[in-house]
Formats: structure tokens, sequence, C-alpha cells
């Protein structure tokens, strides 16, 4: 899933003809509705909390509070395979030279000894979303624009909708366990820790994530957190959703421990345990259509699974049967159907779809993050 940048340019934020009086740099004592699409204001004397209606052009309202936010309005509404319509949060640091009052951020994560954070959710049914907590770093110390680096812990999610890129994985983080994906939105690399359910509350050391992510390779110790947000990611509705409360400090000492040789979980090991086999069952001048058959060839049954390649150039794929199937530029990325989601050892299930495009086949396949032999 490719996802536009949450916001603009602090020149953009500052819209005239807004539909409410608050603007960038406010302050909320009492109950503040903000509808302006990038409306922000500050609360407690620490936080900013922001609409950030940034990806559809339908109205969107948040009624902030003394120690949070909730959703009010929510007219906009975007496909599940795409990107969300907004990230209404509240946050400590610097988002597009938007700063939170008295921050210490931008900080290196060697700096940092402790980020204890604490946070509450108000979940609704009905709705599309992701309650998400984003932590934002980069190679500089950077207060406006796009981030290279963003963690996203998902608490919950609702509906048919899934992080950037694929799976990679499981880590224990802070008591929990959590599976991890990974991948790129096309303008900043993700790291997404995924809650197998619903988490209504969380307190937790947001420098354990941090330092997993570090550990990953994806980042360094010389790099700076910018950021940290709390907030929804909604495709469609999310009235009633809200932030009861939030804290986030970030302590400095320099006693970070250095990464350690490699990944708190381990990537998959090097021994193929899946095998594909792409052939193509129709083509014309102007496209074709593929069956992809996917096969267990290890010893453990495979509880869910999403198959990852890169279509040649020119191909985009028009509809699909027995998989959820997105692309994203050339990469394609494969879920399994209620149905079709176990495989035991040696077992196998197939998918189709019709693209546009000259036939010929990818050129490799990854199975949850494994490599595939190819049939």
């Amino acid at each position: 899933m490719k996802r536009p940048l949450r916001a603009l340019a602090a020149a953009g934020l500052l819209v005239a003809g807004t539909v409410v009086a608050v603007a960038l740099g406010g302050s909320a004592s009492a109950d503040t509705q903000i509808c302006e699409q990038y409306g922000s204001t500050t609360i407690g004397g620490k936080y900013v909390v922001q609409n950030n209606r940034w990806g559809t052009t339908a109205q969107q309202c948040i009624n902030v509070t003394s120690t949070g936010f909730s959703i009010t309005r929510a007219d906009g509404s975007a496909p599940t395979n795409g990107a969300p319509v907004s990230y209404p949060s509240i946050f400590v640091g610097c988002h597009y030279t938007n700063c939170s009052p008295g921050t210490n951020l931008p900080v290196q994560v060697k700096s940092i000894s402790s980020a204890p954070a604490s946070i509450s959710y108000n979940y609704v049914s009905g709705a599309i979303y992701d309650a998400a907590y984003d932590i934002w770093l980069d190679p500089s110390p950077k207060k406006d624009g796009v981030n290279q680096m963003e963690i996203m812990i998902w608490l919950n999610r609702q509906g048919s909708i899934q992080p950037i890129g694929s799976p990679v994985g499981n880590a224990s983080i802070a008591g929990r366990t959590w599976e991890v994906w990974r991948g790129s939105n096309g303008s900043n690399n993700v790291i997404s820790y995924v809650a197998p359910s619903a988490i209504p509350s969380f307190s937790f050391d947001a420098l354990a994530f941090i330092n997993d992510t570090r550990n990953r390779g994806a980042i360094t110790n010389d790099w700076y957190l910018t950021s940290i947000q709390a907030g929804f990611e909604p495709w469609q509705g999310g009235v009633g959703l809200a932030v009861n409360s939030f804290s986030q400090s970030v302590n400095l000492g320099g006693n970070n421990p250095p990464p350690t040789s490699g990944p708190t979980t381990p990537p998959p090991s090097g021994n193929t345990a899946c095998t594909v086999t792409y052939r193509s069952t129709n083509v014309w001048n102007s496209g074709f259509t593929a069956e992809v058959t996917v096969k267990n060839t290890g010893n453990s049954t495979i509880s869910g699974w999403t198959l990852n390649y890169n279509l040649p150039s020119g191909q985009t794929i028009t509809s699909s049967w027995n998989a959820t199937v997105t692309q994203s530029g050339s990469a394609v990325t494969a879920r399994n159907l209620a149905y079709n989601g176990t495989l035991s050892p040696g077992a196998s299930t197939n998918f189709g779809y019709q693209a546009n495009g000259n036939y010929s086949a990818p050129s490799s396949f990854t199975l949850n993050g494994t490599a595939c032999a190819r049939g």
C-alpha cells in the first residue's frame, strides 16, 4: 500500500477561509472543535493535537479536550487497498515545522535513556481504521518535511486493511508479541508492529521499539528521533474514535545500549519452505491471465500467507480471484482469503488475475518473508 505524505509543508497549513477559528499554534483550554484541514492546537503545555486530513477533500472534525481528542465528523472514504483519508493525532516533537511546546526533540537515539509512553483509546464498531502510535526518525535533526523512517505500532485494526509492505516475522517487545511488517510507501521506509488483537490502553517504553528497528538495520544510533504521535488512520467512518489520554516523554542520558548483532526476531531461515508455480492461462495482444500456485514444502503448517513479488515492466493487474491482490508500482502483494489461508505441509493453493501488458513471468517470490523455489 502506497501512502502519500501525511501533511503538507507549513506554508500550506494556514489556509484562508478556514471553517474554524483554531489555527496552527493555538492553545486549547475548554473543548475546541477543529475542522480545518491541517488545523492544530496545543494542550497541557506540552502536546500538539492536529486534524491532518491529508487524503480527502471531505469534511473531518475533531473535538480537542484537555487530555486528548475525539473524531466528531468523518465524511471521507477511501478503498481499503489504498491509503487512509487522514491521521488525526496528538504528538510531541516536530512535525512539518510545527513543534510541541518545550520539546527536546529532535535528539539522537544514542542520547536517549528511555521514552516512557502511555496511551488510552476509545474504539468504535462499524468503521475501518487503525489505531497507530507513530515514531519518526531521520539521519538529520529534521523539523520539516517527511522523515526517512517511520515506526508504526498498530494497537488496533478494523476492516480489510494492512500495513505497508509485507510480514517479516514476529517480535516480543514490551511484554507482548507483535507481527512485524516492513516496506516503503515511496517517500519513507516503514516498519510496523501489529498487535494480534485490540489494545485499548498501553504503557510502555517507546525506546524498545526504536531499538528493535535499529537492530534490524533500518536506522543507527546516530539517527534523530523527531516526533512521536498517536491517533487514528481511518479509511471509512470513525466518528467516536478518541484518544482519551496521551503521555510521552523522552529522557536523555546517553546510556542507550549499542545495537545487537542482529534483529530481535531472527529472519526466516535460508531453507526453502515453499514452491511457487507461475503460468499464463491466456495471452492476447494487450494482456493476459495468470495462475499462481503456492505450495508449502516445509514441515509445519502455514496459518495465513502473504506472497510478494515484482511484475515485469509494463504489467498492471486489473482483477483477481482466490486472493486479495494489490499492486504498488511493480510490487505485488497477494494475501490469502478466509478459506485458503491454512496450508499444511505438502498442501498447495492457487489464485489468479487478469493484467494488462505483455506477458512474462516474475523472476522471484517470497512467502511470509521466505524465498520460494520456482515450480
